[in-house]
């Protein structure tokens, strides 16, 4: 994976290297005319020893200046990019700075090469470089990498809770090498974004509603229609029960040994959700009771006999 990421950036460094060549090659003539102009002024205050010097210093510092105009220009075309297409704000500074680094180690290479000098051993060793920082921080690239995925699909956003890396709670901040959780026992949690991006997550904030599912049993001796009045009556009562986008369900899904068991389906807000799983718990006892309901329990009857 770190050698398809390698090969992205040299690409990315190859695209923004035809750019700046392109772009240095349109100001050329420019150049070259005011290199010009500047020069020969110079002749006329700085002695002939000197001039050789002179020239080379007045070509590569208009060079320069170039340069870096193309280099601001590249830059600003980014920013404007990224804030087109809402990129999250960790993700602009990241690549704001990977940016700055690849466009102004292009340009000096641009630099060098108008100035005779042979760059090849230079771009050589820097992809040596390259390689060898990507096999030594494999964990630490799997990490950084995993954070800009993270920010560009965005599967969660701060605030939202989450199940992600085996760990549930509230998204706190997403970094670019972890992310922070706190869970419901108000622990903070950190989780490297590798982890994350290469599991399973569960968001529990995006949808409006969610649905609380419960199983109760009663007595064979109850029958069915008074434990599912019983039930419905506990359903009612709850505040935070939903009649959409379903109505609420409850129908027998299993005789067992000693007992019945009935399925309840309830809808709520996602805000809402504990606070209706709670309150219908409660709510279903208290009018099991009122309606005579027997909720059953695993239990022993030892019967004697004498002899």
């Amino acid at each position: 994976m770190n050698m398809l990421y390698l090969d992205a950036v040299v690409d990315g460094a190859a695209v923004v290297e035809g750019a700046a060549e392109a772009a240095t090659e349109v100001a050329a003539g420019g150049v070259e005319t005011a290199t010009n102009v500047v020069q020969e002024a110079s002749h006329f205050v700085i002695p002939k020893f000197m001039q050789g010097y002179v020239d080379t210093g007045i070509q590569v510092a208009i060079e320069l200046i170039v340069c870096m105009i193309v280099a601001k220009l590249i830059l600003g075309a980014i920013n404007k990019a990224m804030s087109r297409l809402n990129v999250e704000m960790t993700l602009q500074k990241f690549i704001r700075s990977i940016a700055k680094v690849v466009v102004y180690f292009v340009l000096a290479l641009v630099i060098a090469n108008k100035m005779g000098f042979n760059t090849s051993s230079v771009v050589a060793l820097a992809s040596v470089l390259s390689a060898a920082f990507a096999l030594a921080a494999q964990g630490s690239l799997s990490n950084l990498f995993g954070g800009v995925l993270l920010l560009i699909t965005k599967p969660f956003l701060v605030g939202d809770y989450v199940s992600a890396g085996g760990v549930d709670g509230t998204v706190l901040e997403i970094g670019l090498l972890n992310t922070r959780l706190n869970t419901v026992d108000n622990k903070r949690v950190s989780i490297p974004n590798g982890a994350i991006a290469s599991a399973t997550i569960t968001n529990f904030s995006t949808e409006g509603c969610r649905r609380v599912d419960l199983t109760v049993t009663a007595s064979y001796d109850a029958p069915v229609d008074m434990v599912k009045k019983a039930i419905f009556e506990a359903i009612d009562a709850t505040p935070t029960a939903l009649d959409t986008p379903m109505q609420p369900f409850v129908r027998v899904s299993n005789y067992g040994e000693s007992s019945i068991e009935y399925t309840i389906r309830v809808w709520s807000e996602t805000a809402e959700y504990w606070n209706t799983y709670f309150d219908l718990m409660e709510n279903i006892k208290v009018y099991f009771d009122k309606n005579g309901v027997e909720m059953t329990y695993n239990h022993m009857n030892v019967h004697m006999v004498k002899g």
